[in-house]
């Protein structure tokens, strides 16, 4: 055997394979609340990239595709959204199957059973069903009218690529168990084949089905309802309540069709109760159809945070689908004073939504806009310190490839028209004074590692970085004087 030497003894050569930067959080979806029994208490959301996918779960007349529609029709159009369960009603215990292949769907091999068994378990009630015979059926549907005819307390169906289980009692109490027998295989309802069974639920106060969605599903950012029960101002404000406390950056937005709202003199109507609260993440809009929001998210929704000059004010924008209203002067000024957004009829012939705000002291391009600039900050830094080969080192050095890397950012945000030059009209830190000229449009602080603490050095902590950003703002209104000399 020859024997030879390694070429690492003179050449050593290693590759490192980065690992992959964190992306940035969806700024673009909708998250539509509805109580249609198409998603169950245990899928309870289900995501879309277009109408003919809504269309062909809920069907064209539940209120989730009425929502979906308005949100697909804005142009630029939105890429896509969710729709998520409500439990408005209790429900009954569920056992789906899994989905048959082509092969699990012939009929020819249905119509050979003539005395086929299967036992299913309601409510902790064991059923034996024997002699099913399935030999005139003309489609699946028919498979599971049979069964449910022998069926007490539970009811089988075919839902075009699975069989269902579901039982005829609702709430906590109710319960199903996988099916036995020759035909629980055939059917995957068997333990090897089903999903797991779902127990049945009570009703879900609309409070606590967000919070459940916010924390199994987190990469959705708008909200709104579009459901069969009613949603009272009370549920309104605690849902409110929650988006605006919850530690994830999110919006509400909710359609007002009570016309009281255009009344000076009420004060209790939604619109001036949510005013009142302050509450900057969430916005109303008064409309004739309750899901004219949708709209609002959708147009809102269509910016690209990384193009040039892409971001918008919410103001002079139109709403395709929705009716506008014609409102005199006064009501008008009711519902600017009650920050109640409306698509509203002007005298040329054209229709806007004015004015683009949050119930709270804010428009909605900001809060949007700051919680794009918030996210991709944090996520940027992140993977400063995750993607470095050894270590960003608490030092200035260390801290300075921070602020630079945090630079880039706002320089991205000066690119889409978040932020632009201006001046500061607010308490200064660092070298910034109050009312001094930002030519960049922001300023990065960070005071000198020698400053720092020996606990927070000992902590392994950056020092405080400070930022200073001018919003660019966007113009809403215009006055122009002419003077006239003959």
């Amino acid at each position: 055997m020859t024997h030879s030497l390694s070429i690492d003894r003179v050449v050593r050569v290693s590759v490192n394979l980065q690992p992959l930067a964190a992306g940035y959080r969806d700024f673009s979806r909708l998250l539509i609340l509805g109580d249609s029994p198409i998603i169950d208490r245990e899928e309870r959301l289900r995501s879309y990239a277009d109408l003919d996918g809504v269309g062909g779960d809920f069907g064209l007349s539940s209120p989730e595709y009425k929502a979906a529609a308005l949100f697909f029709s804005q142009t630029p159009r939105p890429a896509a959204l969710s729709v998520g369960r409500w439990a408005s009603r209790a429900t009954p215990a569920l056992l789906k199957g899994a989905i048959l292949s082509d092969a699990a769907c012939d009929l020819d091999v249905w119509r050979a059973i003539t005395a086929g068994t299967l036992t299913v378990r309601v409510g902790g009630i064991e059923q034996t069903l024997g002699a099913l015979d399935f030999s005139t059926i003309t489609n699946l549907n028919g498979v599971a009218v049979v069964v449910s005819q022998h069926l007490d307390g539970a009811t089988l169906s075919w839902d075009g690529s699975r069989f269902l289980l579901e039982s005829e009692q609702v709430g906590a109490a109710a319960r199903l168990d996988y099916a036995t027998g020759d035909l629980a295989e055939a059917m995957h309802l068997s333990v090897s084949t089903a999903l797991p069974p779902i127990d049945g639920g009570d009703v879900e106060k609309i409070e606590e089905t967000v919070a459940l969605l916010a924390d199994r599903f987190g990469d959705w950012y708008g909200l709104m309802v579009a459901a069969e029960a009613p949603v009272s101002n009370e549920d309104h404000i605690n849902v409110a309540r929650f988006i605006q406390g919850t530690g994830r950056s999110r919006v509400y937005g909710v359609t007002l069709t009570d016309s009281r709202v255009l009344d000076a003199s009420v004060t209790n109507d939604l619109a001036s109760r949510l005013e009142a609260l302050n509450l900057r993440r969430t916005f109303v809009q008064y409309a004739q159809d309750p899901h004219a929001v949708a709209s609002f998210f959708g147009r809102a929704f269509s910016v690209n945070f990384e193009a040039s000059r892409s971001t918008l004010t919410m103001k002079f924008k139109t709403q395709p689908g929705i009716v506008c209203e014609h409102l005199s002067e006064t009501k008008a000024d009711t519902l600017k004073a009650k920050r109640c957004n409306v698509f509203v009829a002007y005298n040329n012939d054209t229709a806007i939504i004015q004015e683009g705000v949050m119930s709270g002291d804010a428009y909605f391009d900001e809060i949007h806009g700051l919680d794009w600039l918030q996210n991709a900050i944090q996520t940027d830094v992140w993977n400063l310190l995750y993607q470095s080969k050894t270590k960003v080192p608490q030092t200035d050095s260390g801290i300075n490839q921070i602020l630079t890397c945090i630079e880039a950012t706002l320089g991205r945000s000066v690119n889409n028209g978040l932020i632009a030059p201006g001046v500061w009209n607010a308490d200064g830190f660092g070298q910034l004074e109050r009312a001094q000229l930002l030519p960049k449009g922001y300023y990065v602080y960070a005071p000198a590692v020698a400053a720092q603490s020996q606990a927070d050095r000992e902590a392994r902590k950056a020092v405080p970085i400070q930022i200073a950003v001018k919003l660019a703002g966007a113009v809403h209104s215009v006055d122009v004087q002419i003077d006239v000399n003959r």
